[in-house]
């Protein structure tokens, strides 16, 4: 998929469907997407209910325009009970959780498909955000993200993964290197990598949220979840690139386009030379920053 047509998920706030409070501020928390949550956020004796609140929590955490998601239940039958209930307009994607194989992708994307045809959708017009999870989801993570055009992320789920390899608790280190293997299957299947090292689950400790946000951006990653408002405005400042490198990014294609169209073969800045890697990452650089301030690519 180009990288244009990808959503720009810098910060994804999830708010339980059943909690109405949350679910009332969550349009002006300043976040790009909403994940409502019928998982983990919601008692086992309230999914039912939360199911049927879900066209009226669509349409009040999306009225500000961010975009929509909803995070569903493993095993299977709460899985097609979720997507009954989830295939709406207004969504975005729909957040698989524990994705095990590219089977379990196949068979969501056909019931999706089903749904969108009986409601007058549009094909496909839904996507995906794969959580991997579990031990088997992670050693079939390239096939998983290849499994339906419909996928526009993919994750590492820090806590239920830490908990399924045997970690105490989520170790930023540790946890580090499985993230690496998700984020190369994203690049190749040309979606989101989100998260960040370290655990969801702390958002007393800001400062260290910002640290281990920070270098997931510099390791590449698009943008993360959070489940603290206090944390929506520093996964958007963090996950932008700051105006000094959008700055130097503007000279380098400047100075390379300039070079080509006078037939140079090499350009020098700042005393390096500047070579097509370079020039990639600086136009990448532009244009996630024309995108984040709503001008047009072109």
């Amino acid at each position: 998929m180009d990288t244009a047509e990808l959503p720009m998920w810098r910060s994804l706030l999830f708010v339980p469907a059943t909690a109405e409070r949350f679910v009332a501020k969550a349009h002006t928390r300043g976040a790009d997407g909403i994940i409502v949550d019928l998982e983990d956020a919601v008692a086992p004796d309230e999914k039912a209910r939360a199911r049927t609140l879900l066209p009226d929590v669509i349409a009040s955490v999306g009225q500000a325009g961010a975009d929509v998601l909803v995070r569903i239940n493993r095993p299977w039958r709460m899985t097609l009970a979720d997507l009954e209930a989830s295939v709406l307009a207004g969504v975005r994607a729909i957040v698989l959780t524990k994705t095990e194989s590219a089977e379990h992708v196949v068979f969501v994307d056909e019931v999706m498909t089903e749904l969108e045809a009986e409601r007058g959708l549009p094909p496909g017009g839904i996507g995906l955000f794969v959580l991997i999870e579990t031990a088997k989801g992670y050693l079939n993570v390239r096939e998983i993200v290849h499994a339906s055009p419909r996928l526009r992320a993919v994750s590492v789920g820090m806590e239920d993964f830490a908990d399924v390899i045997g970690m105490p608790e989520v170790d930023t280190e540790a946890i580090l290197g499985f993230n690496r293997e998700v984020h190369v299957a994203a690049r190749e299947a040309g979606i989101l990598m989100m998260g960040y090292p370290g655990s969801i689950a702390d958002f007393s400790d800001l400062d260290s949220f910002r640290n281990n946000i920070r270098r997931a951006r510099r390791l590449g990653f698009d943008g993360g979840p959070c489940i603290h408002p206090a944390q929506v405005a520093i996964l958007n400042e963090e996950f932008s690139p700051p105006d000094a490198e959008v700055e130097r990014a503007a000279r380098i294609v400047a100075l390379y386009d300039k070079a080509k169209a006078d037939g140079a073969g090499a350009v020098a800045f700042e005393g390096k030379m500047i070579d097509e890697p370079v020039v990639r990452r600086a136009e990448r650089t532009l244009a996630r920053s024309r995108r984040i301030e709503g001008e047009p690519l072109g």
